[in-house]
């Protein structure tokens, strides 16, 4: 059956044809075979055909063109004559346009096409009005309101989804062809994390029927360089912060240099606050980053298409190198990825950049790269912490001080075997310590406050320092107590500056001058000694009359009185508080109470 071909096919033809080229290049450049190409333009060239023969060739017959193609015999004609009818004769030459059409003329070439270029189906109801929609779509009115002023002003008998429809058809935005961004050599490397092949290994619990296996979820990490293509594979468990810098390392020794930038997903490992203006890296990662001098751009959040070159790269191992396989172990699996980058992705032609990924790699981009620091970034483990009440952070299990600016506020900690390191939240170091056995305690001094440090621990050289401030005298009672008594004189030593807050310096140098003639070494001995040469009290005198308080005369008088009345006396109240002498007034008359008869015994 002869291939039919659409109306856009056959214009598309006639165009190519109108430019000059043959017939085997148009068969190239559309994809088709050159006999079909050769049929559409015999058809053209006779400008005429009937409705059989179009049919054959793919098209329909354009209206009013009612002659038959001479290129096949119609029913009924003499085959026996020539294809090419003589001149004069009066048959159409197909090989010649018929007499008022120019092929070079786009209006005659549209004659000679029937027309295909009008949207299929019915014509909306909306056309008619669509000079009035697009100019209520410019005032800004919406789909449901120019619906409604249709209905009132034009009687509009469509739907509103018809008017939507030409809505959207006239404020759809065109789309805007994303822009490529491509790389200098070294430039750049992109990374993300994407999903591995499964891991198949023997579970611990052997069952009767055999082995049960266990089946366990890898992660593929992968880093492209933007420029050549070259790419780096590894397979991890889990996507933790270590893992993605060891990942990495691994990725910048396998290339032998290092990227200037490395353009990375919002992800955990990495990116402790996502945002597009000003994201917060994790510590270890930007120590890790000025470690091997680069820098992480994370993307904008939920935006893949800031990494297509990763993105288009996971898929790569996703599909082809991945896809149906299952790994005894996860060796197994980065051995087979490492060798699919070597034999098969460094060996492909790219099919953005048309050339070998590990050719442009060792000709171009392996040389531009950053070069390799001489050591590896240290290992160790960090965490955040908080100061305790008593200075010390808590690090596996012992503590560590910190200055005490930082009390109850929370710090970073990085520590290895050996040293424990300690950074405020700006990452700026504020302590470093050896590392201590579980349970023990580092501080260092500087960390404690002076009012904190205790005169024991700051040893009986600074205390007789304090003591020979005193005085002489003191100071020489001091010294030879502690050749006597040794380490028990630190605390007579704090006894004595204790001293000093309730005595002055002239008594306690009298006290100690003695003390020392006698050979009596115990503070009690200059306690008593201050006692004796304290001078007198001295003896104030009492106010004998004052204006308010009575004077104990009176208090006298009125307890004699309170005494000497009998009971119910008009002298004393039946309260039995007595009136005092010199008052007029009675006190007012009680009734006597069971309680107060008992008492008195009447």
């Amino acid at each position: 059956m002869a291939n039919r071909l659409k109306m856009a096919m056959m214009a598309s033809i006639l165009t190519l044809r109108r430019q000059g080229l043959s017939g085997r290049r148009i068969a190239e450049l559309l994809g088709i075979h050159r006999e079909t190409v050769s049929r559409y333009l015999r058809l053209a060239r006779a400008g005429t055909a009937t409705e059989a023969e179009l049919g054959e060739a793919g098209a329909a017959p354009h209206p009013g063109l009612e002659a038959s193609n001479p290129a096949i015999a119609p029913p009924g004609s003499d085959v026996s004559k020539p294809a090419i009818a003589p001149p004069g004769s009066g048959v159409p030459n197909p090989a010649i346009a018929p007499t008022g059409l120019d092929l070079a003329d786009p209006q005659d070439l549209s004659r000679l096409l029937p027309p295909p270029l009008l949207r299929a189906g019915p014509s909306s109801r909306c056309e008619p009005h669509r000079a009035v929609i697009a100019a209520k779509l410019e005032a800004g009115l919406s789909a449901q309101r120019i619906y409604q002023d249709l209905v009132a002003e034009h009687a509009f008998t469509g739907s509103y989804y018809s008017v939507r429809r030409m809505v959207r058809r006239l404020s759809g935005p065109a789309s805007v062809p994303f822009r490529r961004m491509e790389c200098a050599p070294g430039q750049e490397a992109q990374v993300d994390f994407g999903t591995g092949a499964p891991i198949i290994i023997p579970d611990k619990e052997v069952l009767p029927a055999g082995v049960k296996l266990r089946r366990r979820r890898t992660h593929v990490f992968r880093i492209v360089l933007s420029h050549s293509r070259k790419a780096y594979s590894e397979a991890v468990y889990r996507q933790t912060t270590e893992e993605f810098i060891r990942c990495l390392e691994n990725a910048f020794r396998h290339f032998g240099g290092v990227p200037r930038t490395l353009v990375i997903d919002n992800l955990r490992a990495a990116v402790t606050q996502a945002d597009w203006f000003d994201p917060q890296l994790n510590p270890k990662v930007r120590s890790f980053c000025e470690h091997y001098g680069t820098g992480i751009l994370p993307t904008r959040p939920y935006t893949p298409r800031h990494k297509g070159k990763i993105e288009r790269g996971i898929g790569y191992v996703k599909n082809n190198a991945l896809k149906g396989r299952t790994f005894e172990s996860l060796a197994d699996q980065n051995r087979h990825l490492r060798e699919g980058e070597q034999t098969v992705a460094d060996t492909r032609i790219h099919g953005t950049t048309r050339r070998q990924v590990g050719q442009v790699f060792q000709s171009v981009e392996r040389t531009a790269l950053q070069p390799l620091p001489p050591d590896l970034f240290p290992s160790f483990t960090e965490s955040r912490r908080k100061v305790n009440r008593d200075g010390h952070v808590e690090v596996a299990r012992a503590y560590y001080s910190v200055p005490p600016e930082h009390l109850g506020r929370e710090v970073w900690a990085r520590w290895d075997a050996r040293v424990v390191r300690i950074f405020n939240t700006s990452m700026q170091p504020i302590a470093v310590h050896a590392r201590q056995e579980p349970g023990r305690f580092s501080s260092q001094d500087r960390h404690l406050l002076p009012e904190k440090i205790s005169g024991i621990e700051r040893g009986s050289a600074w205390l007789l320092a304090q003591v020979r401030r005193v005085g002489p005298a003191t100071g020489c009672w001091a010294e030879a107590m502690i050749e006597n008594r040794g380490i028990e004189g630190v605390r007579v030593l704090l006894g004595l500056l204790h001293l000093t807050r309730r005595h002055d310096a002239e008594s306690l140098e009298r006290a100690c001058d003695v003390a020392q003639t006698h050979g009596a070494y115990r503070l009690r001995v200059i306690r008593e000694l201050l006692k004796r040469l304290a001078p007198a009290q001295e003896q104030f005198e009492f106010i004998d009359r004052h204006p308010i308080i009575r004077s104990l005369e009176e208090y006298g008088q009125f307890v004699q009185a309170a005494l000497a009345a009998p009971t119910g006396s008009a002298g004393v109240c039946r309260a039995g508080s007595a009136a005092w002498p010199g008052d007029s007034t009675p006190p007012a008359r009680q009734p006597h109470s069971p309680v107060r008869r008992r008492a008195t015994g009447t």
